[in-house]
């Protein structure tokens, strides 16, 4: 651990999202939305890296905001997986914010 939420956080939700990517690949042979899935829920944690290392107050906001927009993507995805009957409800609402 960093000792920085945000990092911490956008870390541990990637290593998820893979989780959920493998079990929907594997498990039920869905692979465009998860493929989706795991391209803006392991972008997020990645900009929150990069914004780490930024060279400037105005690129750590542009790193921070394209990762804002990942994760309403990310949003999308999971949203869309939830109301399509998907067998794994319950794993996908945790990684939800309503």
């Amino acid at each position: 651990m960093s000792g920085n939420v945000i990092y911490d956080k956008s870390y541990s939700f990637a290593i998820r999202i893979v989780k959920l990517y493998k079990y929907l690949a594997g498990e039920h042979e869905e692979y465009i939305l998860s493929k989706q899935l795991l391209r803006s829920g392991t972008a997020i944690g990645a900009l929150v890296r990069e914004a780490k290392f930024a060279q400037s107050r105005a690129d750590f906001i542009n790193k921070m905001s394209i990762a804002l927009k990942e994760a309403n993507e990310t949003s999308y995805w999971l949203d869309l997986l939830y109301d399509t009957n998907y067998k794994m409800k319950k794993c996908i609402k945790t990684l939800t914010v309503k």
